[in-house]
């Protein structure tokens, strides 16, 4: 299944109803009077979080959506009837942008709810409105109100505890197959990753979810390689996992490559240095000890990072992961407890 995290669309609520203009016109009855009507209001359209829904590929093709007008009043004061409205699903995590204004509109986080991005319009009056002690028989009614007409734009970011970020290749994917039910894909070439990869960790008193990211590479907070839409999958986050590469083919050793993805990260619109994040440093198994003691000393020194916020593992052999999830587990229900 195609992944697709942002969509563009035009919505059009429904017009409300014509009022009627009518008048009473039965035997025996003289001077009946005004009996028209209102009309009917335009139906709404209303965006609902389906749960089931993890990409916005609805949208890939069907862009514009029109709800239905209300229906015209009638004589013998017959309202006319609302239209329904019209119910969208949308996967959680969707925020709604206004695509001239650029204005946030919804951030659609919640379970099953629903949120109404156009309104109706209202429908119009009967003439039966208008009568009065000076105008026993008035002719005028009122039109139906026009429904309201967005042009929106959709975003997909990925709900989780933990987001995975590193360069192409430096393991990610097959730390998140290895701890979770989670089957990204995995090759020993560039952006095997395409789509973000959500991955739920049973650890021993709660669970948690990490999201796997595409690899960045250097310039993707302007949109080199996979580019900056997938940066915005990470915002939401409670801590970051800098994964380094400690046998990289790029040749990059591992203070550079926190450098590097630091930057990117401190570039884009968000700026997600300011989360927490923890420097995990993969492929343990195919190092001595003794160079694992340099680099450690080289991140610690260069970066000033806390030893306690840089954790050694093997995503191949597992070694190291147990650790790494103990304190992941300890840190996200930590901060749950402290949103309360």
């Amino acid at each position: 299944m195609n992944f697709i995290d942002e969509a563009f669309l035009e919505v059009r609520a429904g017009n409300g109803g014509a009022g009627a203009s009518s008048f009473r016109r039965e035997k025996y009855i003289p001077f009946g009077g005004p009996d028209g009507g209102d009309g009917g209001k335009g139906g709404d359209i209303i965006f609902k979080v389906n749960s089931n829904k993890n990409t916005l590929i609805d949208f890939q093709n069907k862009k514009v959506f029109i709800a239905k007008n209300g229906k015209p009043g009638a004589g013998k004061n017959k309202s006319g009837p609302a239209a329904e409205d019209l119910i969208i699903d949308i996967p959680k995590g969707t925020v709604v942008y206004d695509d001239i204004s650029n204005d946030e509109l919804l951030d659609c986080c919640d379970d099953n709810a629903s949120y109404v991005i156009a309104k109706g319009g209202d429908g119009g009056q009967g003439n039966a409105r208008f009568k009065s002690s000076t105008n026993q028989a008035p002719r005028k009614y009122t039109l139906g109100f026009e429904g309201e007409v967005r042009f929106i734009r959709l975003e997909l970011k990925s709900l989780a505890d933990v987001g995975l970020v590193g360069f192409p290749n430096a393991g990610k994917s097959t730390f998140l197959n290895k701890v979770s039910s989670a089957k990204p894909k995995i090759g020993s070439y560039p952006f095997t990753t395409l789509r973000p990869h959500l991955g739920t960790i049973k650890g021993n008193d709660s669970s948690f979810v990490i999201a796997d990211i595409p690899g960045l590479i250097e310039g993707a907070s302007e949109g080199a390689g996979l580019g900056i839409k997938f940066l915005q999958h990470i915002s939401r986050t409670g801590l970051l996992l800098i994964f380094v590469d400690l046998f990289s083919s790029e040749q990059l050793m591992p203070v550079e490559q926190i450098k590097l993805l630091k930057n990117e990260l401190a570039a884009y619109k968000d700026d997600l240095t300011q989360k927490v994040s923890w420097v995990v440093c993969n492929k343990i198994d195919l190092l001595e000890s003794e160079d694992l003691s340099v680099y450690t000393k080289s991140i610690q020194n260069e970066l000033n990072i806390p030893n306690g916020d840089i954790f050694f593992i093997s995503a191949a052999t597992g070694q190291g992961t147990k650790e790494l999830l103990n304190a992941l587990e300890e840190s996200v229900s930590k901060n749950k407890l402290d949103l309360i």
